[in-house]
């Protein structure tokens, strides 16, 4: 099986293409309606505005990363860091 991180990447090159996945979630009619505001108010698509909630979440709430997911070097760590 061919390396998925790689697929669409130029012949001879090694740079890694990000795969995305689709995936499903259950809402309200509120709920999706609510997102749907959320989203053209920042002028991003329900699946961007999601995406960025969650990045904003995860952030405030484990400002140091965790074991899988450790912040971007040259990032800026404020609060408590992983492992203390």
């Amino acid at each position: 099986m061919p390396d998925e991180s790689k697929r669409g990447a130029p012949a001879g090159r090694e740079a890694a293409v990000t795969r995305k996945t689709i995936r499903s979630f259950t809402a309200t009619r509120q709920d999706l309606e609510m997102l749907e505001a959320i989203a053209r108010y920042h002028g991003f698509s329900k699946s961007g505005t999601i995406t960025s909630l969650v990045r904003k979440e995860f952030w405030r709430l484990f400002p140091g990363g965790t074991a899988a997911v450790k912040p971007d070097r040259g990032a800026r760590v404020t609060g408590r860091h992983h492992g203390d």
